[in-house]
């Protein structure tokens, strides 16, 4: 049902947006995170009836259990109310994850791929990234990585993150945030 629901606000937010958009902003809308995020803003945890073992176990804070009784709950609605009441409910709760989505071209694509069509669409070379530092316990590692245009030296950001691809993606995110705001961009 929350599938249905979001994919149908996406559409009409988007009329004239791909069919590979629509289903990368929809899974974006309706992945396990996002839900559970929504079901945080709603403060869903606190209204859940759990086991003794879940309670102990931080279970009301748990993705996963977020993310179910959310659906569970719009699913309930339909059940009892039909779509009208479904639809009534949950989509309001969509819209702001729907504002927050960049353009329906740039959904589901992480900043490294953007970077690099960006690129390759101005026939340029593509980026270097080199890992600058790691740093941190064995279990909490932060990395630092930079990321620089070949034909453009001075055009570089680094990026950190938990892992060798977070930070690479922080990088380039940086790098073509740039890009786009410059004038050699435009």
């Amino acid at each position: 049902m929350v599938n249905l629901l979001a994919a149908e606000a996406l559409h009409a937010r988007w009329p004239g947006a791909d069919e590979g958009a629509l289903t990368r902003a929809r899974a974006e809308l309706v992945r396990e995170s996002a839900l559970a995020a929504l079901a945080r803003t709603l403060d869903l945890g606190n209204e859940l009836t759990l086991g003794a073992g879940e309670i102990k176990t931080g279970g009301f804070r748990r993705d996963s259990i977020l993310a179910d009784a959310l659906e569970a709950i719009v699913g309930a609605v339909f059940l009892d109310g039909g779509y009208e009441a479904a639809r009534t409910l949950a989509l309001p709760w969509f819209e702001p994850m729907i504002d927050a989505l960049p353009s329906p071209r740039d959904v589901g694509r992480d900043a490294k791929t953007r970077l690099q069509e960006w690129l390759q669409g101005r026939r340029r070379p593509l980026p270097l990234y080199a890992l600058l530092e790691e740093s941190g316990e064995e279990h909490a590692r932060i990395f630092t990585v930079s990321c620089t245009l070949e034909d453009e030296p001075g055009l570089q950001a680094s990026g950190q993150g938990r892992s060798r691809r977070a930070a690479e993606q922080a990088a380039a995110e940086s790098v073509l945030a740039r890009l786009e705001g410059s004038t050699i961009a435009k």
